[in-house]
């Protein structure tokens, strides 16, 4: 979604050369120590709840209205929202247990009304402030679309909120797709807690790296079975980097376009053949377009290792997260072809990919915002997934 202002848009869609590869440094020079390990309990145990807020229709409204909203056409808040912040047991990027938080949203309701459970997953950010659970602000997403009808879960990953000072696992599958299920289990125990009622139906979106977590949590939803595949309904991943070879060859042929002379040294997928100075080099371009002088959360750096290394079968074993399965719910996939940070190839590979696996209701929109980038997509976006998931959702 596109917005005029740099530091609303980092919460919601900042991925790319400067975010694609923000999974390749650090944060600050004094990061937050490590926190402890959560008690022996099993994976989406749920540990603590805490009231934040609750935001009227009326502030929802006002907020969209501003220039620097998400939304700000097409879609019109109808109940109050109250939202908690949880912390649960999920694992980091070795399996190990990890104490991670989220924020649950949910529509004030009549008394016994129930409501469909949305999970969102958010955008790359390079903030622990900027974490679902640190920020419930009534222009943010996961309230918006709970004053839509949805109680929204919203969780902050692994590196945010509760679990700041570990390592981000950014674009590796498993965690990405854990922190998600685990949030899920973690607030069905809360909402059974606190009465309130769902409807049996559970749907997924996400922009950017939201996107990627999204694909990678129904993947693991899909393959798992159990209650949480019973109600899947359908999945709205935007302007993700699904295919993380094909993102990372788009990124690497994008610094031999900005530098020819250093291109000539090298060719994409024979980078472990280059020269030691050439591949410090290329390294160092790609990280030094990553992390901002702000930035306060670390990021692993995994996947850029193994494609420095020519790793394709690591690449795709642990980190892509469109091989090895086909969708039983629908995918509604979402992306801009002129997109500079995420490309559109990334897209149309998972399209292809998962259609070939047999996936039998799955597409890809694209937008058509003007300049089709990434970032100028995401109001399009917001607004596309309110409609396609709008027409399974019941109890609105």
């Amino acid at each position: 979604m596109s917005f005029p202002h740099p530091t609303r848009l980092a919460a919601w869609a900042t991925l790319g050369l400067a975010a694609t590869l923000s999974a390749c440094g650090g944060g600050n020079d004094d990061p937050a120590p490590p926190p402890p390990p959560p008690p022996a309990q099993t994976a989406g145990s749920l540990l603590s709840s805490t009231p934040v807020n609750t935001l009227t229709p009326e502030q929802i409204t006002q907020a969209m209205a501003d220039p620097d909203s998400k939304v700000q056409s097409g879609v019109a808040p109808r109940y109050a929202v109250r939202s908690w912040r949880i912390t649960y047991v999920s694992s980091d990027k070795h399996g190990a247990p990890v104490t991670a938080s989220g924020l649950i949203s949910v529509p004030l309701k009549a008394a016994g009304a129930r409501s469909p459970v949305l999970s969102y997953q958010h955008a790359t950010t390079f903030r622990d402030d900027q974490a679902p659970g640190n920020k419930v602000e009534p222009v943010e997403p996961p309230i918006v679309l709970a004053s839509l009808g949805y109680v929204v879960v919203s969780p902050d990953y692994v590196g945010f909120g509760a679990a700041k000072g570990l390592e981000h696992p950014y674009l590796t599958a498993a965690p990405s797709a854990a922190v998600v299920v685990d949030m899920l289990h973690a607030a069905q125990s809360w909402r059974q807690q606190n009465a309130v009622a769902d409807n049996g139906q559970l749907f997924l979106a996400g922009y950017s790296e939201g996107g990627y977590v999204t694909l990678a949590a129904q993947r693991a939803i899909e393959q798992a079975g159990g209650t949480l595949r019973q109600q899947l309904q359908a999945s709205v991943p935007g302007g993700g980097p699904y295919d993380v070879q094909a993102t990372m060859d788009a990124q690497v042929e994008a610094v031999r376009e900005r530098n020819s002379t250093l291109g000539k040294l090298f060719e994409p997928h024979r980078l472990s053949k280059a020269p030691e100075w050439v591949r410090q080099e290329l390294r160092r371009l790609l990280l030094r377009q990553m992390i901002p002088d702000d930035a306060d959360v670390r990021y692993q750096t995994l996947f850029l290792d193994r494609y420095m290394a020519d790793d394709q079968a690591a690449i795709a074993a642990e980190h892509s997260v469109h091989l090895g399965w086909a969708p039983g719910v629908p995918v509604y996939l979402f992306h801009g072809r002129d997109d500079l940070t995420v490309p559109y190839a990334a897209a149309t590979s998972a399209l292809r990919t998962l259609q070939a696996a047999g996936a039998r209701d799955i597409s890809l929109t694209d937008c058509t915002t003007p300049d089709y980038g990434h970032l100028k997509c995401v109001p399009e976006y917001f607004r596309f997934a309110v409609e396609r998931m709008g027409r399974l959702a019941r109890d609105l």
